[in-house]
C-alpha cells in the first residue's frame, strides 16, 4: 500500500501539506512568542474560564504544543512554554483549549459526536489500515470491506473534529479582544497562530479522506 503509486497520487500531496502545516504552525508560534503581553497563557485560561462560569484545574505538562482540555478529567493541560508564557501565542493556544472547556460546558453538540466517536476512530485508526492489507494480501474480501469500515471511523471522526476546533478557535479569539488587555498587533499573532493550527487539522482530514479513498478503489478492485 504504502509503495503503491496509486497512494502517493492520491495522498502524498497532503501528507505534504500536512507537514507544511506543521512548520507554519511552529513558525507562527515562535513569532507570536515575541510579542509579549500582561498575562500568562494559564492567567489567560483562568480569566476566561471565570468569565464562564468555569472553575477547571490547569496542569503544566511536559511537551512541545501537547496542550489538551480532557472532557474525561475536565482538567485543562497546558505545556510548560503556554502555561508560563506572557507572549500573544501562549494565550492564543490556551484561550483555544479554554474554547473546548466551554463548549464541553455547553455541551456543544459537534464536541459530543466527537467524544463519542473516539474509541472507533482509535480503532480504526490501527487496526483498519491491517485488516485492508492482510484481506488484499489472503484475499479475503470481508476483511477488506471490514478494515475500510473501520476506516471510515476515522474520517468521520476527522470531519466532525473541523468545526469543533474551528468553533474553539472562534471563541478564542472572541474571549481575547473582549478583554480589552491585548494589543492590535497580539490580537493578529493570536489569529496568525490560530490559522496555522486550524491547517494541521485541514490537512489531516483532507489526508484521511483520500486515504479512505485510496482503499475504496484499490477494495474495488479485489
Amino acid at each position: 500500500m504504502f509503495f503503491d503509486p496509486l497512494y502517493f497520487i492520491l495522498v502524498g500531496p497532503f501528507l505534504l501539506l500536512g507537514l507544511l502545516a506543521q512548520v507554519w504552525v511552529k513558525s507562527a508560534f515562535a513569532s507570536g512568542e515575541q510579542i509579549d503581553v500582561p498575562l500568562s497563557g494559564a492567567e489567560a485560561a483562568r480569566e476566561i474560564m471565570r468569565q464562564n462560569g468555569l472553575d477547571l484545574p490547569i496542569e503544566c505538562i511536559d511537551g512541545q504544543l501537547s496542550d489538551h482540555y480532557d472532557p474525561t478529567a475536565k482538567v485543562l493541560r497546558l505545556s510548560q512554554a503556554v502555561y508560563h508564557g506572557r507572549n500573544a501565542a501562549a494565550v492564543g493556544v490556551a484561550a483555544h483549549e479554554v474554547g473546548h472547556a466551554i463548549q464541553d460546558a455547553k455541551g456543544y453538540s459537534p464536541l459530543v459526536v466527537r467524544n463519542m466517536a473516539v474509541p472507533l476512530a482509535n480503532l480504526g485508526s490501527g487496526a483498519g489500515i491491517w485488516l485492508f492489507i492482510i484481506g488484499m494480501i489472503a484475499s479475503l474480501p470481508m476483511l477488506v470491506k471490514a478494515g475500510i469500515v473501520l476506516f471510515s471511523c476515522v474520517v468521520f471522526f476527522q470531519v466532525v473534529n473541523l468545526p469543533v476546533e474551528f468553533n474553539a478557535s472562534t471563541r478564542a479569539k472572541y474571549h481575547l479582544a473582549n478583554m480589552g488587555m491585548f494589543s492590535d498587533e497580539a490580537q493578529v499573532a493570536v489569529r496568525r497562530t490560530l490559522t496555522a493550527a486550524a491547517m494541521t487539522y485541514v490537512a489531516a482530514t483532507l489526508q484521511s479522506v483520500m486515504t479512505l479513498a485510496y482503499l475504496f478503489m484499490r477494495g474495488n478492485e479485489e
